[in-house]
């Protein structure tokens, strides 16, 4: 399977994001500038996290005019796996992949800890390598993870199931805990911990390892036919 790991101006977890495909998983990477117009080569899209653009007038609200947005949206039509991790995510919900929006954390100062997540839908392409109601650590660094969208949305959210992971410890304010959240069709997953960030003990946690496995799983399943 062969990733494309999108690098905006400030993006910073990029190197962090192919380490974990390249090297924990043994899959193929390429780093992809934000002024390319052609991602069909590649099987699956990551958003990594950092500050594109400095985060100036809102974090992701400059990066989703790039490009390469233009082909992350044609990759999630054609129902590709689509990965938005932190800064990710919020260019995600400024492109109009995801519903809602980033808030600053509340008390306004930046966190950067491990967290505790539950999985709360573990049938997705993202999280089948789990349970469901499973607990995983994984490090969070943001100063606006704190999730927000109105009640319709929110029941929408809820109703579809799209809710994937939420905090034990609510870190930012997030609405009903919300950590991560995929599209309808469930292709999609934006989440502000960083789950590239625990793909060996090493590091503190390897569960985030389990994501990326699954996505390499499901995705090898519906395209790799043996005879």
């Amino acid at each position: 399977m062969r990733f494309a790991v999108i690098v905006f101006p400030g993006s910073n977890c990029d190197v962090d994001m192919y380490h974990a495909i390249k090297d924990e998983l043994g899959e193929e990477a390429e780093y992809v500038w934000h002024d390319e117009n052609d991602l069909s080569e590649f099987d699956g899209i990551l958003l990594p996290g950092g500050f594109s653009y400095g985060d100036y007038l809102r974090s992701g609200s400059i990066a989703h005019f790039s490009n390469v947005m233009a082909e992350v949206k044609k990759a999630a039509e054609q129902g590709k796996p689509v990965l938005g991790v932190c800064n990710g995510f919020q260019i995600l919900l400024e492109a109009g992949l995801l519903p809602g929006a980033m808030k600053r954390n509340e008390g306004l100062k930046f966190k950067c800890e491990p967290a505790s997540l539950k999985v709360v839908n573990a049938k997705t392409p993202f999280t089948s390598g789990y349970t469901e109601n499973q607990v995983i650590s994984v490090p969070i660094a943001h100063g606006e993870g704190n999730y927000f969208c109105d009640e319709l949305t929110l029941k929408s959210l809820t109703e579809n199931n799209q809710i994937v992971f939420t905090y034990s410890e609510n870190p930012n304010g997030s609405l009903e805990d919300i950590a991560g959240i995929v599209n309808e069709r469930g292709n999609v997953l934006g989440m502000m911990p960083h789950p590239e960030r625990a793909v060996d003990s090493m590091l503190g946690s390897a569960d985030g390892l389990a994501l990326f496995q699954s996505i390499v799983k499901n995705w090898r399943e519906a395209h790799v036919t043996t005879s």
